[in-house]
Parts: structure tokens; C-alpha cells; sequence
């Protein structure tokens, strides 16, 4: 919903938040529902309404559970059968530098400072190991905002009795326990609050007032950072961007002004901006980002302009370039096609309102962010929180990489005739084995980004892979791929449920970029090895339709299983005699 991105009107949402609400919850959205205890320092009704708003915003249908006013510790920290009973999900510490309870005063030494500061933090330290005992879920913690008024004035920030200067302390300490401990993440209102203007954001009137420790109008721009750690922490990230290039990489058309005359690099102001919004974009490859063109222009000039001198970028950083006169929600879409993601896991960054509006309505769930002149395009990309980073895998890191190894493996294809000869030239090697934990976070990943080949689409938080992979009632598989073009990574994820002679096969699902690779007949010759070792006789699976995951409805049919029941809503249930299993894998070695 438009009303939802950023840059969004704050006093409309807050005041139309029920119709909104309403008009999500009717969409044909298939949600994921998350329980998120929220554990607040302050009043945080309008934070979660908000919260929930953005949420559903991103296909996640939250169910909430409200601490009363300020008692975030009790709730943590002692008994709570209501809390234990509506067992969370996600656990939202909503805190603020108005529940720091003591500040130093200037007659205090070195020493004494510092032992306020560990007094202060072991606080939250202890909700957050309590918490983590009790709940096994992520946490997310807000640091603290700067205070209000410095009564050193620029002094307050060095000084060790200043209040500024124990705030930053103690929010180094918070972002040293996020760096060494899995699950916890911090909000940063001490950023947020900045962005939006300290003074107004810390208006005491609303204190006073409300008990809320931030202005009542900054609320949704809180809700929505929390929104997208929780987003980002459920798979819900994009995966890169769509870029036009005349007047959004540089200025003017290059058809008509040639590569000499468009507007780039240091001689003048707007050239300035251009660049360093390049430069941005092409920064977003460290986390992965994958980088497309989808322009109305002739290829050469596209090309020319791209290889411009004072441009940032060469044709190989971006995946994919489609400069032709074609609509560009075709080319957007045939984009979309190649990398085998959904339209919607990309960003299409384009000035024109026009362009931008029939591509947001041709292909629905795409993001559009609004751009009106260069020296914003930077503000307006990055607080619109699209790749949030929660989680930062190796495979991440390799994703551009691993995308251009696929372009160069279709270029391959097309020089064969035959499928199979073309396989067997990838030179692909699996290794298949059991839940390991240097993969967690890619698997927990996984489980919450596939949707075209993911047969029942379950979702699972890191938390909740381990737990599974420690349980012997369970068979866990995660399969890697590696061909002459390079490693794939984790690309494919399978769990079953072993009940004594039987298995249901609760999850299995593979990554795009290897679809037709003959991955899943070497991951079904692995299951189907190691519940025979178990002595399972009988392998059973099922379909959970979803309006992504069409292209797997007969998967089970393909693979040699027995069709049990088909039902009104399209699933089924399918099942397998593992006595007659015959190896299927023809074209992968196994590691």
C-alpha cells in the first residue's frame, strides 16, 4: 500500500489507521502470522498500532502482547504466566533514555561514574538474558535516544560526568552485546530521533502528557524501522534494484544529448550528486544487491553512457540490461524472469511518475520510490528501509557473484542441444548433509525467502531451525551446489517428521538461481538413504498451494510418488513406498 512507504504522511496514517488496517486484512494477501510481545518503557499503544500497520504492510499478520505501563523489567524478569503462555515470536524491548534511572552529577570521580554505568546497563542486560532463556526468539532493543537538553552544553559530550557522554557509553555497550550475541538487535532511535529532528521528536509535552517518550507524530517513523528489522529478520528483505538511467544514473537524455552531454562527475553541482548517488547504488553490491537496467533507449547509447568516464559503474556490475523501446514493465518483468525471482524482491528506481506508476500497477507488489530531484535520491532509497540488515550470510555476500555465474551458465545452455549433455557439462557437485551450524542463518533464510519452489511455504526463525536440527524426531538436509562456474551456496533445504515407520516431509524447498538443475533428485536419493537407515518404510508429502508456488503442484506426481487426496482448497497429499526407491540423480556428483 502506497500510504506505507516512505516517504509517508504521518498524521493520515495515525488518523486513518483503522480504515487501513481494514484494507489490509481484505487484500488477497497470504500472510505469515508472527506472535511480537511489545515491552515498553513508555506508553506504546499508537506504537503498536502503527507497528502493526507496516507489518501487515509486508505480508506479516502480528498478534501482540502489550506489557502495561513501564513495567518492561517485571515482565521480563519475573514470573508472567500470560506472557509464558502467549510464548512470542518476536520480543520488542520499546525503551528510551527517559527509563534511565540515574545520570552523574558532577561531584562524582571517574570511578563512580563508571560504576553507575554498569549498574545501569547490567539492567537491561538482564532482561535480555532472561528473556533469551525463557523465549529463544530474537529480541530487539531500542538504544537510547541523546538527551534532551546538555547541561555542559558541547562540553556534555566528552566529559565523563556529562549525560551525553554516559549515553554513548552505554549504548557502545548495547552494540557490543548485539556484535557478540545471535538474536538481539538494536533499533536505533538515537539515529532515528536525529533524522527526524531531536527537539521535536523529544517534546516533553507528550511526556507529560501521554507518557510517550517521543512526539506523538514520530510514531509511525518508529513503527516503521521496528517494521523492517522484523521484515527483514522474516526473509521479507528486497533483493535488488531496477534502474533506469536517463535523469536517475545521470542527467539528461543521452539520445539526444550524446555521452558528451549528459549531466556526471565533478565539473558542476548536479554531475556531483549523480555520481555519488552511483556510487551509493553500487555500494549496495557489498550486501548482495543485484544491479539491473531497465531503460527506453538504444543499447549503444545505454552502453555508453554506463562506460562513461566519470561513472561509477562498468556493464559487468549490473546483471542484467535491458535498453530497448519495449514497455518497461515487460522489461521489468523479463528481468525478473532471468534472475528466477518474483517482481516484486526488486526495487524499481526510476524519475519518471509515469513509468513508475504503470509498473507499480502492472506488476503488483513492486516498490516504486517516489523521486523528485537527485540531490534527494539517496534519502529517499535508504530510509525506505528495502535491504535491511539483520542477518549478513557469506551467500549474501556472494549473491552478485553468483548471479553472473548463472548469466554465464546461460550462455552455455544456448550452445546445447541436448539438456542432458548441457548438465553434464556444469561439472555440478552436491554436498547434502545433515542441519550444520555455520549454515543456520542461511537456512533460517532460506526458509523465509523461497516461495516458487517451497512446497508448503512454512517459515522458520533461526531459533526455531536449531531447535529442530537438535531434535532426533526430525531428518534435516540442506544441499550446496558447486559447478565449474562456481559455488551456489545453500541453495535447497528439506525437513521430515519421522513417526515411527512413516515421515512427512514438513518442509523442502530450493532456491531460484538452480531450478532444472536436477538439485532435487539428489537431495530425494539422500532422504530417501537415510530414513531407509532409520527404517522408514513410508515417505509422505504434501502441497500447500500458495499464489507463488504453482510450479510445484505436481512435484510429488514428478518425483514417483502416489497421489493420496487432492482437496477443494488444491492441496494434496501424496505418498511414497520407499522399498521400490530407485536412485533418480544422473548428472550430480556427490561430495
Amino acid at each position: 500500500m502506497k500510504e506505507l512507504e516512505y516517504p509517508f504522511d504521518s498524521d493520515y496514517l495515525l488518523s486513518k489507521k483503522k480504515r487501513i488496517k481494514k484494507e489490509l486484512l481484505a487484500s488477497d494477501t497470504k500472510f505469515i502470522d508472527k506472535k511480537i510481545a511489545v515491552l515498553g518503557g513508555g506508553t506504546t499503544a499508537n506504537i503498536i498500532l502503527m507497528l502493526e500497520l507496516f507489518l501487515l504492510n509486508n505480508g506479516i499478520r502480528p498478534e501482540f502482547y502489550e506489557s502495561e505501563y513501564n513495567k518492561y523489567y517485571e515482565d521480563a524478569v519475573f514470573p508472567n504466566p500470560e506472557l509464558e503462555e502467549f510464548a512470542p515470536d518476536i520480543i520488542y524491548v520499546c525503551t528510551s533514555n527517559r527509563n534511565i534511572t540515574s545520570y552523574p552529577n558532577l561531584a562524582m570521580d571517574r570511578a563512580a561514574v563508571d560504576e553507575l554505568l554498569d549498574a545501569q546497563y547490567a539492567k537491561f542486560e538482564t532482561i535480555w538474558k532472561t528473556l533469551a532463556e525463557k523465549y529463544n526468539c530474537p529480541i530487539i532493543q531500542n538504544n537510547f535516544e541523546m538527551p534532551l537538553f546538555r547541561l555542559l552544553g558541547n562540553r556534555d559530550a566528552y566529559d565523563y560526568r556529562g549525560s551525553m557522554n554516559f549515553i554513548t557509553r552505554l549504548n557502545q555497550r548495547m552494540y557490543d552485546y548485539a556484535m557478540a550475541t545471535e538474536n538481539f538487535y538494536i533499533c536505533d532511535i538515537n539515529y532515528i530521533s536525529a533524522d527526524y529532528g531531536l527537539k521535536e521528536w523529544s517534546d516533553p509535552f507528550y511526556w507529560y502528557m501521554y507518557k510517550y517518550a517521543m512526539c506523538v507524530p514520530a510514531i509511525p517513523s518508529l513503527s516503521f524501522n521496528v517494521a523492517n528489522i522484523i521484515k527483514s529478520l522474516l526473509g521479507k528483505n528486497k533483493k535488488g534494484f531496477v534502474l533506469d538511467l536517463d535523469n536517475t544514473l545521470w542527467g539528461g537524455v543521452i539520445g539526444d544529448d550524446g555521452v558528451d552531454g549528459i549531466v556526471l562527475g565533478p565539473e558542476e553541482a548536479e554531475g556531483q550528486a549523480y555520481t555519488e548517488f552511483q556510487r551509493y547504488l553500487k555500494a549496495h553490491q557489498q550486501l548482495g544487491i543485484i544491479l539491473n537496467v531497465d531503460s527506453k533507449n538504444d543499447m549503444e547509447n545505454a552502453i555508453a553512457g554506463i562506460n562513461h568516464p566519470d561513472s561509477e559503474f562498468q556493464e559487468k556490475d549490473f546483471i542484467s540490461i535491458k535498453a530497448n523501446w519495449d514497455p518497461k514493465d515487460k522489461n521489468f518483468a523479463d528481468i525478473a524472469s532471468e534472475l528466477t525471482l518474483l517482481p516484486e524482491s526488486l526495487v524499481f528506481v526510476d524519475d519518471n511518475p509515469a513509468e513508475r506508476h504503470i509498473v507499480t500497477e502492472q506488476l503488483k507488489g513492486v516498490c516504486a520510490p517516489e523521486l523528485d530531484n537527485v540531490v534527494h535520491y539517496i534519502q529517499t532509497i535508504d530510509r525506505s528501509g528495502f535491504f535491511e540488515a539483520t542477518n549478513i550470510s557469506a551467500d549474501d555476500l556472494k549473491r552478485n557473484e553468483m548471479y553472473q555465474e548463472n548469466a554465464a551458465r546461460a550462455k552455455l545452455q544456448s550452445s546445447f542441444t541436448d539438456y542432458g549433455q548441457y548438465l553434464d557439462s556444469l561439472e555440478m557437485q552436491a554436498e547434502i548433509d545433515s542441519f550444520a551450524p555455520v549454515y543456520m542463518a542461511r537456512i533460517a533464510q532460506l526458509t523465509n525467502k523461497s516461495n516458487q519452489f517451497n512446497l508448503t511455504t512454512k517459515r522458520f526463525t533461526q531459533t526455531e531451525i536449531e531447535e529442530t536440527a537438535a531434535d532426533s524426531n526430525y531428518v534435516t538436509l540442506y544441499g550446496k551446489l558447486i559447478d565449474k562456474f562456481g559455488d551456489n551456496g545453500v541453495v535447497t533445504v528439506a525437513i521430515g517428521h519421522v513417526d515411527g515407520d512413516a515421515c512427512d516431509i514438513e518442509l523442502w524447498l530450493m532456491s531460484c538461481r538452480v531450478l532444472k538443475r536436477d538439485m532435487e533428485f539428489a537431495m530425494m536419493d539422500e532422504l530417501v538413504a537415510r530414513l531407509k537407515a532409520r527404517g522408514v518404510k513410508e515417505l509422505r508429502g504434501h502441497y500447500l498451494p500458495t499464489a507463488k508456488n504453482k510450479m510445484v503442484k505436481n512435484f510429488y506426481g514428478d518425483m514417483g510418488f502416489t497421489l493420496v487426496e487432492e482437496k477443494e482448497d488444491g492441496s494434496s497429499d501424496w505418498t511414497l513406498d520407499l522399498s521400490g526407491y530407485e536412485n533418480q540423480n544422473k548428472h550430480i556428483k556427490m561430495n
